[in-house]
């Protein structure tokens, strides 16, 4: 043997090595960017549904202050000359609900002929804003833009016009939202459920501010965002997104068509990603231990498995010396040696195909219920529809849960959730899936099952909800839509599109019940 040449050891320690720890690096990677995917697909999404059920109740908002200004211009129309009843008028809409900061009554030229809290500033005079101007002009129900009133204050006005019984334009009837002072966004908006960055905002079609947790950012123009020329076009969703400081966000958005308004809710991509690392860190940390003994043991094999390997060497050299076949048949067993290395391989890429398991589980589960997440459903739903396999789908919802987040926290709220799912894997059948849709929206997927078994399954679990007390010291409620494919729907949007409405009817009955799609179908036909 050449003195210069490797020992096969050494090989033999090289190469298991190498293997060793470029595909843990490799599997650890590969880990990382799928549970970092994940993360972004959820938190979009979890953005996406925050922004619309703000901008709902935005909606909400708009068009209760138009209904309340509607009456109370249909009360005062055969009162316009009667101080005394303007007076109360305006004292009642400002203290009854707190919808706005200032409400006041024109006639038909703009002359203020009352307004609460009384003000010298604008009380009889003629109001010449921009705002006035235009709901005195258009004569119609209208928001709008911000500006600069009599008093200085930055507002958006919402009028009600006042016609007699004749149709003559008489006037109209006002309320007014101090952008930069307490308002009724702080009370439907409030602040971003996460306080780590993360923020909400609301703008105009002009891609102003019109509230923000931030009351220095009210007026700001942000139209150069992406995100915002979006909205204000009237789109709702959610996507990937730098704000004006340069920070990268995940940003959801949605619409609110009443008043050409959108509401984004965004959170940094750093806060958002943190918890990736943190866990990819962990299971690094807890390898260690086992990675070192899995190193040793290699180290050892290695070893072992070299030395017959040598001896075949050194005999197969003397037996061409001394033409002594004898010792080469000595150790007829080496490929059972060779066989033993990879089997010794074998189990080192088992443990190392263990983590890759673990992180591609990580990557469909939902982190916080445990439970199916969104994205592994569609593809489930998919798979079934490419082979028409006839399934059920129940679409729940908690009753109530922003009231529970609001009582006793979104800890106790995230406990809530892991309550839900645990209660809806102990009622689902086998082959039954169990998946978090969004929120507090949840779904299960049941193959082969007709609506009135799925009923029962869904009935089964808002009945256990109910007579159960969760995380919160108080038994929770739930109500539940149920649609059948193919028979309710021939497609999964037209099916998860069923099952919402049924889930909506059922909630608008009352809450606490399961509807399947048909059932809403014939309540919709008794209501109307």
């Amino acid at each position: 043997m050449k003195p210069n040449q490797i020992k096969l050891k050494y090989l033999i320690m090289g190469v298991a090595m190498a293997a060793f720890f470029l595909t843990g690096i490799g599997s650890i990677w590969n880990g990382y960017r799928m549970n970092v995917d994940s993360i972004k697909e959820n938190t979009l999404e979890t953005n996406r549904v925050y922004a619309q059920k703000l901008a709902t109740t935005a909606s909400s908002y708009l068009e209760e202050a138009f209904q309340t200004l509607g009456y109370s211009a249909s009360t005062i129309k055969t009162k316009m000359y009667d101080e005394n009843a303007l007076i109360q008028e305006t004292e009642r809409l400002k203290k009854q609900n707190n919808m706005f900061n200032s409400v006041l009554i024109t006639n038909a030229e703009g002359h203020v002929l009352s307004i609460s809290p009384p003000s010298e500033e604008v009380q009889g005079k003629v109001l010449t804003s921009v705002g006035a101007k235009e709901a005195l002009s258009k004569r119609e129900p209208l928001v709008s833009k911000p500006y600069k009133g009599i008093t200085g204050r930055l507002l958006i006005f919402i009028s009600y016009p006042i016609f007699s019984g004749t149709n003559e334009y008489l006037g109209m009837v006002a309320g007014t939202i101090y952008l930069k002072e307490r308002n009724v966004f702080n009370e439907l908006l409030g602040e971003h459920y996460y306080h780590d960055g993360s923020y909400v905002y609301v703008v105009d079609s002009d891609g102003r501010v019109i509230y923000h947790q931030d009351p220095s950012r009210i007026n700001d123009s942000v139209i150069d965002n992406e995100v915002v020329q979006a909205v204000v076009s009237g789109k709702s969703g959610a996507q990937q997104v730098k704000n004006t400081k340069g920070v990268e966000m995940l940003a959801g958005y949605s619409a609110v068509p009443l008043a050409s308004w959108g509401v984004v809710a965004q959170r940094p991509l750093k806060v958002a990603l943190a918890p990736s690392f943190d866990r990819v860190q962990d299971v690094a940390i807890k390898s260690i231990p086992l990675m070192l003994i899995s190193v040793f043991i290699v180290l050892w094999m290695a070893a072992r498995i070299a030395n017959p390997l040598q001896q075949l060497a050194t005999l197969t050299e003397e037996s061409m010396e001394s033409k002594n076949v004898e010792g080469l048949k000595s150790v007829r067993s080496w490929y059972f040696e060779a066989h033993y290395l990879k089997s010794a391989l074998i189990r080192s890429l088992t443990f190392l195909q263990g983590q890759v398991s673990y992180f591609k589980d990580q990557s469909t589960t939902d982190p916080l219920t445990g439970v199916t997440n969104r994205r592994t459903m569609d593809a489930m739903l998919a798979e079934w529809l490419e082979n028409d396999l006839p399934h059920a789908l129940i679409l729940l919802d908690l009753d109530h849960f922003k009231s529970v987040n609001d009582t006793y926290g979104h800890a106790v709220g995230d406990k809530v959730l892991q309550f839900l799912a645990q209660n809806m894997k102990a009622v689902a059948r086998e082959g039954d899936v169990c998946c978090r849709y969004g929120g507090e929206e949840f779904v299960m997927l049941l193959p082969t099952t007709t609506a009135e078994e799925a009923a029962q399954v869904a009935e089964q679990l808002r009945d256990m909800l109910a007579h159960t007390t969760s995380p919160c010291g108080r038994p929770v409620t739930l109500s539940a839509g149920v649609a059948v494919y193919p028979q309710m729907a021939d497609t999964t949007e037209k099916l998860i599109e069923a099952a919402d409405d049924a889930l909506y009817l059922a909630k608008q009955a009352g809450r606490n019940r399961v509807m399947v799609a048909e059932q809403e179908n014939k309540l919709k036909n008794i209501l109307k």
